[in-house]
Protein backbone atom coordinates (compact mmCIF):
# COMPACT_ATOMS: atom_id res chain seq x y z
CA UNK A 1 0.00 0.00 0.00
CA UNK A 2 2.42 3.02 1.16
CA UNK A 3 4.86 4.20 3.50
CA UNK A 4 5.07 2.41 6.92
CA UNK A 5 3.48 4.27 9.87
CA UNK A 6 3.68 4.27 13.58
CA UNK A 7 0.43 2.30 15.08
CA UNK A 8 -1.32 4.12 17.91
CA UNK A 9 -1.77 2.77 20.90
CA UNK A 10 -5.04 3.83 23.72
CA UNK A 11 -3.87 6.38 25.94
CA UNK A 12 -4.53 5.68 29.79
CA UNK A 13 -3.08 8.70 31.85
CA UNK A 14 0.00 10.48 30.74
CA UNK A 15 0.51 9.64 26.64
CA UNK A 16 2.07 7.01 25.58
CA UNK A 17 5.48 6.69 23.51
CA UNK A 18 4.32 5.60 19.94
CA UNK A 19 6.40 2.12 18.80
CA UNK A 20 7.10 2.09 15.09
CA UNK A 21 5.31 -1.48 14.03
CA UNK A 22 7.27 -3.32 10.64
CA UNK A 23 5.79 -5.25 8.66
CA UNK A 24 7.98 -8.42 9.71
CA UNK A 25 8.82 -7.36 13.55
CA UNK A 26 6.76 -7.50 16.73
CA UNK A 27 3.41 -7.04 17.21
CA UNK A 28 1.79 -3.78 18.97
CA UNK A 29 2.23 -4.17 22.97
CA UNK A 30 -1.35 -3.50 24.28
CA UNK A 31 -2.36 -0.97 26.60
CA UNK A 32 -5.73 -0.31 26.81
CA UNK A 33 -8.01 1.12 29.13
CA UNK A 34 -10.42 -0.21 31.15
CA UNK A 35 -13.70 -2.21 30.00
CA UNK A 36 -15.88 -0.29 27.35
CA UNK A 37 -13.18 2.92 26.99
CA UNK A 38 -10.88 1.03 25.33
CA UNK A 39 -9.98 0.74 21.61
CA UNK A 40 -8.46 -2.56 21.08
CA UNK A 41 -10.26 -3.24 17.73
CA UNK A 42 -9.51 0.30 16.58
CA UNK A 43 -6.32 -0.82 17.08
CA UNK A 44 -5.61 -4.22 15.54
CA UNK A 45 -7.68 -2.58 12.62
CA UNK A 46 -5.08 0.43 12.10
CA UNK A 47 -2.39 -1.81 12.95
CA UNK A 48 -3.33 -4.20 9.80
CA UNK A 49 -3.30 -1.50 7.38
CA UNK A 50 -0.16 -0.07 8.75
CA UNK A 51 1.24 -3.52 8.23
CA UNK A 52 0.36 -4.03 4.75
CA UNK A 53 1.93 -0.42 4.03
CA UNK A 54 -0.69 2.55 4.94
CA UNK A 55 0.22 5.44 6.71
CA UNK A 56 -2.56 5.94 9.31
CA UNK A 57 -3.17 8.81 11.63
CA UNK A 58 -5.69 9.46 14.79
CA UNK A 59 -6.31 11.36 16.82
CA UNK A 60 -9.03 10.86 19.87
CA UNK A 61 -9.90 13.03 22.94
CA UNK A 62 -12.50 13.41 25.76
CA UNK A 63 -14.71 16.48 25.18
CA UNK A 64 -15.07 17.47 28.80
CA UNK A 65 -11.16 16.64 29.52
CA UNK A 66 -9.35 17.28 26.38
CA UNK A 67 -7.21 14.56 27.78
CA UNK A 68 -6.07 11.73 24.32
CA UNK A 69 -7.66 8.38 24.44
CA UNK A 70 -5.72 7.19 21.77
CA UNK A 71 -3.89 8.62 19.37
CA UNK A 72 -0.75 7.61 16.95
CA UNK A 73 1.33 10.03 14.05
CA UNK A 74 -1.02 12.89 14.83
CA UNK A 75 1.49 15.43 14.71
CA UNK A 76 2.14 14.14 11.07
CA UNK A 77 0.92 16.37 7.99
CA UNK A 78 -0.99 14.05 5.72
CA UNK A 79 -3.02 15.18 2.79
CA UNK A 80 -6.99 16.30 3.99
CA UNK A 81 -8.46 16.18 1.03
CA UNK A 82 -12.33 17.71 1.09
CA UNK A 83 -11.48 17.89 5.06
CA UNK A 84 -9.67 21.59 3.97
CA UNK A 85 -12.75 23.51 3.23
CA UNK A 86 -13.42 23.78 7.34
CA UNK A 87 -11.16 26.18 7.94
CA UNK A 88 -12.34 27.87 4.27
CA UNK A 89 -16.04 28.05 6.04
CA UNK A 90 -14.71 29.18 9.23
CA UNK A 91 -13.32 32.59 7.11
CA UNK A 92 -16.69 33.02 5.15
CA UNK A 93 -18.81 33.04 8.23
CA UNK A 94 -16.55 35.23 9.86
CA UNK A 95 -16.94 37.51 7.29
CA UNK A 96 -20.60 37.21 7.24
CA UNK A 97 -20.50 37.87 11.20
CA UNK A 98 -18.30 41.20 10.84
CA UNK A 99 -20.10 42.48 7.92
CA UNK A 100 -17.63 41.97 5.21
CA UNK A 101 -19.20 39.61 3.61
CA UNK A 102 -23.02 39.43 1.98
CA UNK A 103 -24.79 35.72 2.88
CA UNK A 104 -27.11 36.69 0.01
CA UNK A 105 -24.43 37.77 -2.57
CA UNK A 106 -24.82 35.86 -5.87
CA UNK A 107 -22.05 34.04 -7.40
CA UNK A 108 -22.30 33.42 -10.96
CA UNK A 109 -21.16 29.75 -11.53
CA UNK A 110 -19.64 30.86 -15.48
CA UNK A 111 -17.40 32.94 -13.59
CA UNK A 112 -15.74 29.86 -12.15
CA UNK A 113 -13.36 26.87 -13.45
CA UNK A 114 -15.77 24.51 -13.85
CA UNK A 115 -14.58 20.80 -11.80
CA UNK A 116 -16.85 18.04 -13.70
CA UNK A 117 -16.02 15.23 -12.24
CA UNK A 118 -18.43 15.10 -9.28
CA UNK A 119 -20.71 17.47 -7.05
CA UNK A 120 -24.38 18.78 -7.11
CA UNK A 121 -24.30 22.26 -8.15
CA UNK A 122 -23.19 21.25 -11.30
CA UNK A 123 -26.40 19.35 -12.16
CA UNK A 124 -28.70 22.15 -10.82
CA UNK A 125 -30.84 24.33 -13.14
CA UNK A 126 -29.59 27.31 -11.22
CA UNK A 127 -26.64 29.12 -12.37
CA UNK A 128 -25.81 31.55 -9.75
CA UNK A 129 -26.20 30.75 -6.04
CA UNK A 130 -25.83 32.88 -2.57
CA UNK A 131 -22.50 32.64 -0.94
CA UNK A 132 -24.87 31.08 2.40
CA UNK A 133 -26.12 28.21 -0.15
CA UNK A 134 -22.88 27.48 -1.39
CA UNK A 135 -21.67 26.97 1.75
CA UNK A 136 -24.70 24.94 2.62
CA UNK A 137 -23.30 22.74 -0.41
CA UNK A 138 -19.65 22.88 0.28
CA UNK A 139 -20.74 21.67 4.18
CA UNK A 140 -23.47 19.00 2.88
CA UNK A 141 -22.08 17.50 -0.19
CA UNK A 142 -18.45 18.76 -0.52
CA UNK A 143 -19.40 20.11 -3.64
CA UNK A 144 -16.25 20.99 -5.56
CA UNK A 145 -17.66 24.43 -6.97
CA UNK A 146 -19.38 25.64 -4.52
CA UNK A 147 -15.60 25.08 -2.32
CA UNK A 148 -13.59 26.95 -5.55
CA UNK A 149 -16.80 29.68 -5.40
CA UNK A 150 -16.14 30.02 -2.33
CA UNK A 151 -12.49 30.44 -2.06
CA UNK A 152 -12.41 32.67 -5.17
CA UNK A 153 -14.29 35.26 -3.72
CA UNK A 154 -12.54 35.34 -0.01
CA UNK A 155 -9.09 34.68 -1.52
CA UNK A 156 -6.83 32.13 -0.29
CA UNK A 157 -4.71 34.93 1.63
CA UNK A 158 -7.42 35.75 3.93
CA UNK A 159 -7.96 31.44 4.49
CA UNK A 160 -4.00 30.86 5.20
CA UNK A 161 -4.28 34.19 7.56
CA UNK A 162 -7.17 32.13 9.38
CA UNK A 163 -5.56 29.30 9.44
CA UNK A 164 -2.19 30.94 10.86
CA UNK A 165 -4.69 32.47 13.48
CA UNK A 166 -6.29 29.71 14.35
CA UNK A 167 -3.01 28.46 15.71
CA UNK A 168 -2.81 25.47 13.09
CA UNK A 169 0.62 25.34 12.22
CA UNK A 170 0.65 22.04 9.96
CA UNK A 171 -2.28 22.88 8.42
CA UNK A 172 -2.61 24.38 4.76
CA UNK A 173 -5.81 24.71 2.45
CA UNK A 174 -3.07 24.37 -0.78
CA UNK A 175 -5.34 24.95 -4.05
CA UNK A 176 -8.82 24.77 -5.62
CA UNK A 177 -10.51 21.54 -6.76
CA UNK A 178 -9.75 20.71 -10.21
CA UNK A 179 -10.44 17.91 -12.10
CA UNK A 180 -6.83 16.87 -12.92
CA UNK A 181 -3.58 18.41 -11.52
CA UNK A 182 -0.24 19.31 -13.45
CA UNK A 183 3.06 20.02 -12.82
CA UNK A 184 2.87 23.37 -11.92
CA UNK A 185 -0.67 22.66 -9.61
CA UNK A 186 -0.07 21.96 -5.59
CA UNK A 187 -0.30 18.13 -5.22
CA UNK A 188 -3.03 18.32 -2.84
CA UNK A 189 -6.11 20.33 -1.86
CA UNK A 190 -5.04 20.38 1.71
CA UNK A 191 -3.06 18.68 4.05
CA UNK A 192 -3.63 19.00 8.42
CA UNK A 193 -2.53 16.87 11.47
CA UNK A 194 -5.49 14.64 13.08
CA UNK A 195 -4.22 16.23 16.30
CA UNK A 196 -4.88 19.89 14.53
CA UNK A 197 -8.06 18.63 13.21
CA UNK A 198 -9.79 17.51 15.90
CA UNK A 199 -8.48 20.44 18.44
CA UNK A 200 -10.02 22.24 15.85
CA UNK A 201 -13.60 20.41 16.07
CA UNK A 202 -13.63 20.64 19.64
CA UNK A 203 -13.09 24.33 19.54
CA UNK A 204 -15.91 24.51 17.26
CA UNK A 205 -18.75 22.78 19.65
CA UNK A 206 -17.14 24.53 22.68
CA UNK A 207 -17.61 28.02 20.51
CA UNK A 208 -14.27 28.64 20.92
CA UNK A 209 -13.78 29.53 17.33
CA UNK A 210 -13.38 33.47 16.58
CA UNK A 211 -16.74 33.80 18.88
CA UNK A 212 -19.76 31.79 19.61
CA UNK A 213 -22.05 32.89 16.38
CA UNK A 214 -19.19 31.90 14.12
CA UNK A 215 -18.22 28.97 16.02
CA UNK A 216 -22.53 28.00 15.88
CA UNK A 217 -22.77 29.28 12.22
CA UNK A 218 -20.16 26.39 11.26
CA UNK A 219 -21.18 23.62 13.18
CA UNK A 220 -24.74 23.97 12.02
CA UNK A 221 -23.18 23.68 8.46
CA UNK A 222 -21.49 20.71 9.45
CA UNK A 223 -23.95 19.13 11.00
CA UNK A 224 -25.93 19.02 7.85
CA UNK A 225 -23.43 16.69 6.25
CA UNK A 226 -24.58 13.77 4.05
CA UNK A 227 -21.32 11.52 3.77
CA UNK A 228 -22.04 9.04 7.17
CA UNK A 229 -20.37 6.30 5.14
CA UNK A 230 -16.93 6.57 6.78
CA UNK A 231 -16.64 6.52 11.29
CA UNK A 232 -20.43 7.52 11.32
CA UNK A 233 -21.64 5.12 9.76
CA UNK A 234 -21.67 3.22 12.83
CA UNK A 235 -23.56 5.82 14.58
CA UNK A 236 -27.17 4.79 12.83
CA UNK A 237 -28.20 8.33 11.73
CA UNK A 238 -30.16 9.81 9.12
CA UNK A 239 -27.98 10.77 6.41
CA UNK A 240 -30.05 13.80 5.71
CA UNK A 241 -31.67 14.68 8.54
CA UNK A 242 -29.95 14.08 11.50
CA UNK A 243 -29.61 17.50 13.60
CA UNK A 244 -32.43 16.32 16.43
CA UNK A 245 -31.96 12.95 16.85
CA UNK A 246 -34.52 11.04 18.99
CA UNK A 247 -31.84 9.23 21.45
CA UNK A 248 -30.06 12.58 22.14
CA UNK A 249 -26.78 12.42 19.53
CA UNK A 250 -24.71 15.13 18.89
CA UNK A 251 -22.88 14.75 15.86
CA UNK A 252 -21.16 17.32 13.55
CA UNK A 253 -18.64 15.49 10.64
CA UNK A 254 -16.79 16.02 7.43
CA UNK A 255 -14.75 13.74 5.33
CA UNK A 256 -12.06 13.92 2.52
CA UNK A 257 -11.88 11.27 -0.13
CA UNK A 258 -9.40 11.39 -2.72
CA UNK A 259 -7.49 9.11 -4.54
CA UNK A 260 -5.71 6.73 -2.23
CA UNK A 261 -7.04 9.16 1.03
CA UNK A 262 -9.78 8.52 3.24
CA UNK A 263 -10.01 11.60 6.34
CA UNK A 264 -12.39 12.23 8.99
CA UNK A 265 -12.80 14.73 11.67
CA UNK A 266 -16.01 15.22 14.01
CA UNK A 267 -17.87 15.33 17.40
CA UNK A 268 -19.74 12.51 19.00
CA UNK A 269 -21.46 13.31 21.87
CA UNK A 270 -23.91 10.86 24.00
CA UNK A 271 -25.44 10.29 27.40
CA UNK A 272 -22.38 8.98 28.87
CA UNK A 273 -19.44 11.82 26.98
CA UNK A 274 -18.41 13.28 24.35
CA UNK A 275 -15.66 12.54 21.97
CA UNK A 276 -13.88 14.55 19.15
CA UNK A 277 -11.79 12.42 16.69
CA UNK A 278 -9.58 12.61 13.47
CA UNK A 279 -8.55 9.42 11.42
CA UNK A 280 -6.26 9.93 8.30
CA UNK A 281 -5.35 6.93 5.86
CA UNK A 282 -3.19 7.13 2.93
CA UNK A 283 -2.94 4.12 0.92
CA UNK A 284 -2.27 2.63 -2.37
CA UNK A 285 -5.94 2.70 -4.32
CA UNK A 286 -5.02 -0.91 -6.05
CA UNK A 287 -8.03 -2.18 -5.73
CA UNK A 288 -11.51 -2.39 -4.28
CA UNK A 289 -9.92 -4.62 -1.53
CA UNK A 290 -8.07 -2.29 -0.48
CA UNK A 291 -10.08 0.43 -0.58
CA UNK A 292 -12.81 -1.44 1.80
CA UNK A 293 -10.25 -2.15 3.81
CA UNK A 294 -9.55 1.28 4.66
CA UNK A 295 -13.41 1.98 5.01
CA UNK A 296 -14.16 -1.23 7.60
CA UNK A 297 -11.05 0.26 9.84
CA UNK A 298 -12.98 3.90 9.91
CA UNK A 299 -16.13 1.80 11.03
CA UNK A 300 -14.34 0.03 13.58
CA UNK A 301 -13.41 3.69 15.35
CA UNK A 302 -17.03 4.43 15.10
CA UNK A 303 -18.66 1.64 16.97
CA UNK A 304 -15.79 2.11 19.61
CA UNK A 305 -16.78 5.43 20.08
CA UNK A 306 -20.31 4.86 20.29
CA UNK A 307 -19.17 2.57 23.13
CA UNK A 308 -17.47 5.47 24.52
CA UNK A 309 -19.81 8.17 24.37
CA UNK A 310 -22.63 5.63 25.42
Amino acid sequence: MGSNSSVPEPVEGPPATLRRSQRSSRRLPRRAAVGRRSFTATLRALEELADAGAQVSVHVADLDTGEAVLRGDDHVTLPIAGLGVVPLLIEVAAGIEDGTLDPLEIVDRADLDQVSTSGLWRHLRAPALPVADLAVLAATAGDPNAVNALLERVGHERVRARIAALGMSQTALLDRFRDSRGPDDAPQVAVGTTRELAELFAALVNSAVIDAAVSAQVSEWLSLNHDLSLVAASTGLDPFAHEQDAHGLLFINKTGRDRGVRVEAGVLGGPRAGVVYALTACFDDLSISHRLRVHDAFRVLGVELMEYAH
